[in-house]
Order: structure tokens, then C-alpha cells, then sequence
């Protein structure tokens, strides 16, 4: 990674922390309340997010580049394998590592894939025990002996949903980071583009429109934005793998499409604060998911 470096004054901290954890274990959540906007998707299905995404927390003296990833998972196909070699450059950045447990997942457990990542890690790892709300101290104290091994430089118990005791992770974490001068200018919030949110809004609204493995079949190509004086157009295509999928996602008489547009539209209206008028399609793509080609044309990366 190439970054410019910025002059500041020779106390100033910066660093790159990668927020990393199981499927749903809350990470998306946790980056979200931890830089005060809402970047990253939030579903409470496994695999919402899909790539690696940055959110700059700036401040005088400090900018923490947080790293929101997919979560760690055994890859059973080529889109999970680049989701898990987002996960591994972002450990390979990492200047101290955010590991995120679901305390309310009684099987949170150190699987092979989390343990083969963990023990490559010699960086600070602050443990991050999250959903404290849903369960008791038994739990948590469980948990903590669970996660000892790997010697956590400190252990958060936080409810991210809630923005319970979220604030306790800054401190932690400005203990740990090296001086040094900011990587991005302080006035940037994210490395990704107005069209990256603009499809990730629209996939959102699929993820919680359909169900099994309609959504996880679905990628969201922007294939225009144009910002006019009064609003900004969009055009997107919904691709799926299979024409049974696209009837789906389509709907009697285009209702499914309708709905996913309209609460999508009211979304990006809000996230980019003008009028959006939004335009859709639904196009089939076979096996998008298992291909390398496709999938670096839709910005994964394809290479290990």
C-alpha cells in the first residue's frame, strides 16, 4: 500500500488497525459506531461485507485508519477466496489488530481458519467482546479465558449495536499505535468511492429483501452517476447467476424490484444528502461467483 505520508507534529499517532472476527460476529457494526458514520452495510446475515473498507478516524494529534473485513470463514468457492485475501492484506497492514467476538454465538469457538490467522499475527491484538447487552458475566468470563492464549494487549467488552462502552476502544488503542505523521489527508473519511457506496447501499436492500441464497447470488454494478445541479442520477445492474434468480429478485409484476429501488433510493438520498433518482436492472451473469475475471471486473481482487 502507497500512501503519502503528511507532515504533523512528532507526536502525532497514526496506524492501521484491521477489524477482524467470524461471520457476523458484529465488526461492520463496531467500525460504524467507533468512526460516527455509517460506511459500512449492516445485515444480520452472515457475509454482508465483502471487501476490505477503510473509515479514518481523525483527530489533532492521532488518525487511526480502521479496516472493516469479511468475516473468517473456510472458502468454498472463488468469491470467498478473495473476500479472505482481503482479510489477509489487511492483516499484513495492520499495526495493531481489533479482534471481534460474538459473545451471544454459543459457538464461538477458535475454529482452524481463525487459529491459522491468529497465530500469524505479531501486532497488538485488542480483543473486542461484543453483544454484551444479550448475555450475562458468566459469558463474558468465559469468553476472556477462551481468547487468553493469545494475549491481548487489552479486552473491551462492548455492545456495538448499542454503542455500549465503544468509546473505551480509542484509548486502547492510541496506547498502541507507533508516532508517526497521518497517511491520508485528515479531511478523507474512507478510501472508497461515491459508486462503491451507491452499490453497496443497493446490495444492502437486497440482503434484506430476500432470503437463502438469493442475495448472496447477487453483485451490484453501478454503471453510471452523474450529479446534476438538484440531484444525482444513478444507474445499476442487479446481476444474478440464474434466470430463476432474476424472476425473483424481479417479482409479480416487478414489485420485489420496485421495493428494493424505492427503500434504496430513500437510503442513498439520505447518505449523500440530495435527490437520487435511481434506475435498476436485473441481469444474469453465470457462475459471476466462481469466476476470476468477473470478479476482478467487479473489484475483487483475483490474485493470492
Amino acid at each position: 500500500m502507497s500512501t503519502d505520508l503528511i507532515s504533523a507534529p512528532e507526536s502525532h499517532k497514526a496506524g492501521f488497525v484491521s477489524i477482524i472476527g467470524r461471520p457476523n460476529a458484529g465488526k461492520s457494526t463496531l467500525m460504524n459506531a467507533l468512526i460516527g458514520e455509517q460506511l459500512s452495510i449492516v445485515t444480520s446475515k452472515a457475509q454482508t461485507t465483502r471487501h476490505r473498507i477503510f473509515g479514518i478516524l481523525n483527530g489533532d494529534d492521532f488518525q487511526v485508519v480502521y479496516s472493516d473485513t469479511p468475516g473468517i470463514l473456510a472458502p468454498h468457492y472463488e468469491l470467498q477466496r478473495s473476500m479472505m485475501r482481503f482479510v489477509n492484506a489487511a492483516l499484513e497492514d495492520a499495526d495493531v489488530v481489533l479482534l471481534v467476538i460474538d459473545l451471544a454465538d454459543t459457538d464461538e469457538a477458535p475454529d482452524e481458519e481463525m487459529l491459522t490467522k491468529l497465530r500469524r499475527i505479531t501486532v497488538p491484538i485488542v480483543l473486542v467482546l461484543n453483544k454484551s447487552d444479550m448475555v450475562n458475566q458468566a459469558a463474558i468470563a468465559a469468553q476472556t479465558e477462551q481468547w487468553a492464549e493469545f494475549k491481548p494487549a487489552a479486552t473491551i467488552v462492548v455492545s456495538a449495536l448499542k454503542k455500549t462502552n465503544t468509546k473505551a476502544v480509542l484509548p486502547a488503542l492510541l496506547e498502541l499505535l507507533p508516532q508517526h505523521p497521518p497517511y491520508f489527508p485528515k479531511d478523507e473519511l474512507t478510501d472508497k468511492s461515491e459508486r462503491f457506496f451507491a452499490s453497496e447501499i443497493i446490495r444492502e436492500k437486497l440482503l434484506l429483501n430476500y432470503h437463502q441464497e438469493i442475495p448472496y447470488s447477487c453483485e451490484v454494478v453501478v454503471t453510471a452517476f452523474k450529479e446534476k445541479a438538484d440531484i444525482t442520477v444513478i444507474q445499476a445492474e442487479i446481476l444474478v447467476e440464474r434466470m430463476s434468480q432474476r424472476a425473483i429478485i424481479i417479482g409479480h409484476q416487478g414489485a420485489g424490484l420496485k421495493k428494493v429501488g424505492m427503500e434504496a433510493r430513500k437510503d442513498l438520498e439520505a447518505f449523500f444528502g440530495k435527490k437520487i433518482f435511481l434506475e435498476t436492472h436485473v441481469k444474469v451473469e453465470p457462475d459471476w461467483r466462481s469466476k476470476a475475471d468477473k470478479l476482478a471486473k467487479f473489484g475483487y481482487n483475483p490474485k493470492d
